[in-house]
């Protein structure tokens, strides 16, 4: 049995320029990908791991490369073998979950036997040039009641005081994007708390992050960066709180669904996230935040216009994803 694969690349364009530390996001490089099976068809797309070097040409190298094996016929545990973890093989991965979705005639729902409900994404505010600007537009963002705060090494603790100020309803977490040092993580960590923050994310470097083996915070410290799929879990284990879970770092819903399954076993809480990308991107991450104590799929919201059929935001509350888009039969 025979598969058509049709894969291209994908630019969308950003409302504004997205800063974090040490990178600035303009527009999204994504790959889509279709599989055509007798008459059904699976969409995928893949974004990619900016830090590891991947964009959409790297992306469809590799898919390309594998383009004889998968039109052979390929399962989703022989793609795990086939291709590397990364967007290449999220955009694979999902676009054969689709497939498989309309070809039983059943939904993703029905396929991986988690019962869906309407999640609250948080909603993201990049790093601005001072304090008064972030918490401005934290203050523009008052129907998000969950904000997601991304800073480096520059007055953090000014800057999380003015969006509090600004923003005295809304429950706080940070991600430091591998920003800080371990002696500023120290210092920050108490007003913090004073301040409400209730989660930091990946304050130091993957691969840097050894002091915080055995640590104790007064705030839950969450690996993203230094937790790519399930081969990074052992370190993580034992330096990390919870889990930020990206299918563009796991390769895919298969393997983000082992991560999650083997990290609540360990006792660590849960985050999804995303690498930018379309309501696509977003669908099969959905199912994943249904197994998460924070949901960061605010994606589409940063870009100029979403993919066709694409999960409605009402004040940062995700629907499930509208018949047609993924993961429901046609």
């Amino acid at each position: 049995m025979s598969m058509r694969l049709s894969v291209h690349r994908a630019g969308w364009p950003m409302k504004a320029p997205f800063a974090i530390t040490g990178y600035v996001f303009e527009s999204l490089d994504a790959v889509v990908v279709s599989l055509e099976e007798d008459g059904f068809v699976g969409r995928g797309e893949g974004v990619g791991v900016y830090y590891l070097n991947e964009n959409s040409g790297l992306m469809l190298e590799q898919i390309e490369s594998a383009r004889k094996d998968i039109e052979g016929g390929v399962s989703l545990d022989d793609l795990q073998q086939m291709l590397p973890p990364g967007g290449a093989r999220n955009a694979m991965d999902c676009a054969l979950w689709d497939l498989k979705s309309k070809r039983s005639d059943k939904t993703i729902w029905e396929l991986t036997g988690i019962s869906p409900k309407p999640q609250r994404t948080v909603f993201t505010i990049g790093i601005q040039e001072t304090p008064e600007a972030m918490a401005e537009q934290a203050a523009w963002a008052k129907k998000f009641p969950f904000l997601k705060i991304k800073l480096d090494g520059v007055d953090p603790v000014a800057r999380i005081a003015a969006i509090r100020e600004a923003r005295p309803d809304a429950s706080i977490i940070i991600d430091a994007n591998q920003g800080f040092s371990f002696s500023l993580l120290t210092e920050v960590l108490e007003p913090f708390a004073d301040l409400g923050v209730a989660m930091i994310e990946q304050p130091l470097p993957r691969g840097a992050d050894e002091e915080l083996t055995g640590f104790r915070a007064p705030i839950p410290i969450c690996a993203d960066e230094s937790c790519l799929h399930r081969e990074d879990l052992p370190e993580v284990l034992e330096r990390y709180d919870m889990i930020n879970i990206k299918l563009d770092k796991t390769g895919g819903l298969t393997e983000a669904l082992a991560l999650a399954q083997e990290a609540r076993v360990a006792g660590k809480g849960l985050m999804v996230g995303n690498m930018l990308g379309t309501s696509l991107s977003m669908a099969p991450a959905y199912v994943i935040a249904q197994l998460c104590d924070f949901v960061d799929l605010d994606g589409p919201l940063n870009l100029e216009s979403d993919c066709a059929g694409g999960m409605t935001y009402e004040a940062g509350v995700i629907t499930a994803p509208d018949h047609g888009l993924w993961g429901t039969p046609s």
